[in-house]
């Protein structure tokens, strides 16, 4: 009885790596449908059209695809492969948004060159997508099953999961085993631990003055803020993995004017040993501190991601396994990149990121996805699937 278990599992094993092998073109067409949609974070339209795509996909392999409407950054989407009986499941993620604003898609649409395939969002993450996809529908065809496999795929990451950190911790809970389809790096390797990340947003007021008649009655809030991201900027600090780096800056009127407004934007990384809370109170008091006299500052909005936790041991392994059963293999390694596996590993959830295609340069106009990495990549979230206990 025992020999005829362990066969039939060989022959659903064969049957999942040889499908999988067969959908090099389709998983490239269905990548090229997903990156030439604009999907920028609190771009409903855009999200809820990549979402749209990939259900249709899902749908026709027979896998059931819910929405779940996020009014203001477009939809979740959820999708089931049912188990040989209830239980925890096993979670496929990633998310649907990227950093790119409208209009991207259509200076630089997807195109392939030299074997990697270029476009907004190409590595991060619409591959990851693509390819989560693609082992669902290879496991709704093939069998194999012994644990439900779930797909939940969100909205809002690249701005820190503001709408959506509550559900996927809810969803990730309880669950097996989370494979988030973050790019694989460019060597190849999983991500095994991240950095967490803050995003804060800061306005300085100042006092309106003609720079020519009366410039000693203003008070520029162009010069409190300069003042301000030095001070932000020297809290980095490579020995303890903080790093902060104001990106964006909007402020004044006319050049003629003292500039009485200012804003910016902070991104902060820090690591599992930070304090986040002592962190942003630092942050917080070179905001309000009254860098220039008659001018005063605050902190408009703060967001947060969640260091990740390092990977289980024997997640790891089990991946490895697999990919080197399948002629490759992969190490762990630590990054400062923040992603929702921060969010499903800080409730438990073993947790491996960047399972998706090998890609590099994300969020730049140089970013790509090496295809050929596409199948072996997908058989290897396959096969760990499949042999998860």
């Amino acid at each position: 009885m025992q020999d005829t278990l362990e066969e039939s599992r060989a022959r659903q094993r064969a049957r999942l790596l040889d499908w999988l092998a067969g959908q090099q073109q389709a998983m490239q067409d269905l990548l090229q449908k997903v990156v030439d949609i604009d999907s920028g974070s609190r771009d409903e339209a855009g999200v809820t059209a990549v979402a749209q795509v990939l259900g249709e996909r899902l749908r026709a392999a027979g896998v059931a695809v819910r929405f779940e409407s996020v009014p203001g950054y477009g939809v979740l989407l959820h999708a089931e492969v049912p188990g040989p009986a209830e239980g925890a499941p096993i979670l496929l993620m990633g998310h649907m948004d990227t950093v790119y604003p409208a209009g991207t898609e259509a200076r630089r649409p997807f195109r392939v060159e030299d074997g990697r395939a270029h476009g907004p969002g190409v590595a991060d993450m619409k591959s990851g997508l693509v390819l989560n996809v693609f082992v669902a529908e290879a496991f709704a065809r093939c069998g194999g099953l012994r644990a439900p496999l779930r797909l939940f795929f969100s909205c809002d990451e690249e701005i820190g999961s503001p709408a959506t950190r509550e559900r996927i911790m809810e969803v990730a809970r309880g669950a097996r085993a989370v494979f988030n389809a973050e790019p694989g790096r460019v060597s190849g390797n999983l991500v095994t631990s991240r950095k967490g990340s803050m995003a804060v947003e800061f306005e300085v007021e100042g006092v309106a003055a003609h720079a020519g008649i009366n410039h000693a009655a203003g008070a520029s809030a162009l010069e409190a803020l300069a003042r301000k991201l030095l001070a932000l900027h020297a809290l980095t600090d490579p020995a303890t993995g903080v790093t902060t780096n104001v990106g964006v800056v909007h402020g004044g009127i006319v050049p003629n004017m003292v500039a009485p407004h200012a804003k910016a934007e902070l991104d902060v990384r820090y690591t599992a040993g930070t304090d986040p809370d002592a962190l942003l109170e630092r942050i917080r008091a070179i905001i309000e501190e009254e860098s220039l006299p008659r001018t005063s500052g605050r902190i408009t909005e703060s967001r947060r991601t969640l260091p990740m936790a390092p990977t289980p041991d024997a997640l790891l392994a089990l991946y490895r396994r697999g990919a080197q059963s399948l002629g490759f293999d992969v190490q762990g390694e630590f990054t400062g990149g923040a992603a929702d596996s921060g969010l499903t590993a800080s409730v438990g959830a073993p947790t491996l990121c960047a399972t998706g295609p090998v890609g590099g340069h994300p969020h730049t106009d140089r970013e790509y996805c090496e295809l050929s990495t596409f199948v072996p990549r997908a058989q290897a979230v396959a096969l760990a699937v499949f042999d998860h206990p």
